[in-house]
């Protein structure tokens, strides 16, 4: 028999939960937690992810809710619709910035049409895009939400669970639309970000973010939209026919996106607060950035390689751009440094971005890239310059932006330059080299 004295607190036959980590409460385990609820409050809290989870979308994202928190996010800062004056600035714009660039490179024009997109616009436009660079990492953050459910709950849950992943996809697109929504008051046009958002060919301003953009710089506003219309064209000429431009930066954005490690601390943390009565909860848990992302050391591979091939891509719009404008535009200098600084520090929405991905989409080394071009440029001339763009094996590497010289004699000395066609395959399927 035993004579321990009883806890006077504890039920007759009631067992030592202490000894049973995962049916503790929600500090411990919130997915058994939630599990855990009173059925009334497990409804409550479903009804109010009611509206995110109404699409029954069950991939990794939540795309219309994405959408929809985006245009929510852009309606709450305030967007104008873009009048038929404002499109024909720009169309007018970039029609001239087209003829100053082909002074300047051998590569032809990339712009089928060009356009005025209100903040709306650029996020329905992108849409597609922003879903291709997304849905890795999301892929990741949902799996992971289902290794928080202990096995023996899985046993329990059955239906349960497929409503935890489209939660996970909910809660993420919520994140990712309020995001999108944010840069889409920062970008002035498809191509900042140093990726074709866009739709192939299609050259766009946003004339509110282009007055923003501007502002206090004291330079008139057709010069600033030429400036700006300049880099837009030139981003154009690069990913239309550069073949494998495009699929190389999307194909190192996923080797990115396959070494991620989510950090599941402050997920347990909101999911295990969750409060029913509060319709609120999960609108303020989306904003405090619910999903943090561990770099692995394949990732910072990955990172170095798309960030040097960003650079390039940057660094030879800026080159090339200033070497239009110097002739038309007497802000041209300013112009430059302003979207310099602009770039390398990014701004407050794309710091957002990349916390929310684990990604930043900056090119560190523009300088040194811009440099590299303009000495090749110089040494070789235009043709041997931009004929490096024709074949992956030619582009310099990151080691190469510490020396543009030693790249340029290598250049001369060891590679037969290509001439770039109108979009036709590059020989090969080899990747540039970081």
């Amino acid at each position: 028999m035993n004579d321990l004295p009883r806890d006077p607190d504890r039920e007759p036959d009631e067992p030592e939960r202490d000894k049973d980590p995962d049916q503790m409460g929600s500090a411990q385990n919130p997915m058994a937690a939630m599990f855990a609820m009173d059925p009334s409050q497990l409804g409550a809290v479903f009804q109010h992810l009611g509206r995110m989870l109404a699409s029954g979308d069950s991939g990794p994202v939540n795309w219309d809710f994405a959408r929809d928190m985006a245009r929510q996010t852009v309606s709450a800062a305030g967007d104008a619709s873009v009048s038929d004056t404002e499109k024909r600035a720009v169309a007018d714009a970039v029609q001239l910035a087209d003829h100053w660039l082909d002074g300047v490179t051998t590569i032809p024009s990339g712009v089928k049409a060009a356009t005025a997109w209100s903040r709306a616009e650029w996020v329905e436009e992108t849409l597609p895009v922003w879903r291709a660079l997304v849905e890795p990492v999301a892929g990741r953050v949902v799996a992971t939400m289902d290794e928080m459910v202990p096995t023996e709950m899985r046993q329990m849950a059955g239906p349960l669970l497929g409503v935890i992943r489209q939660m996970g996809g909910a809660m993420f697109g919520g994140q990712v639309g309020q995001a999108i929504g944010e840069l889409a008051g920062e970008v002035v046009g498809s191509t900042d970000i140093g990726l074709p958002l866009g739709p192939s060919g299609t050259a766009a301003l946003l004339p509110a973010n282009v007055t923003a953009f501007g502002a206090g710089l004291g330079i008139p506003d057709d010069q600033i939209r030429l400036y700006l219309a300049l880099r837009e064209a030139a981003h154009h000429r690069l990913f239309s026919h550069v073949p494998w431009l495009r699929a190389h930066l999307q194909g190192a954005v996923e080797a990115y996106s396959r070494g991620i490690r989510v950090d599941t601390s402050r997920l347990e943390e909101a999911v295990g607060h969750l409060d029913p009565s509060d319709p609120a909860a999960l609108q303020e848990a989306l904003s405090g950035g619910l999903f943090e992302i561990e770099q692995t050391p394949a990732q910072a591979v990955a990172l170095t390689r798309l960030e040097t091939t960003l650079a390039l891509v940057e660094g030879w719009v800026d080159e090339v751009v200033s070497a239009a404008a110097e002739p038309h535009l007497p802000s041209g200098i300013a112009l430059r440094e302003t979207v310099r600084r602009r770039r390398a520090a990014g701004g407050p929405a794309e710091q957002t971005f990349a916390t929310l991905v684990g990604l930043e989409l900056r090119p560190r080394r523009l300088r040194e890239a811009a440099a590299l071009w303009h000495v090749l440029g110089t040494e070789r001339g235009m043709d041997s310059r931009d004929s490096v763009w024709g074949h992956p094996d030619l582009m310099p590497t990151a080691d190469d932006l510490d020396d543009p010289a030693d790249y340029v004699r290598r250049v001369g000395a060891e590679f037969t330059l290509p001439e770039l066609g109108d979009g036709a395959e590059a020989p090969g399927d080899d990747e540039p080299q970081s």
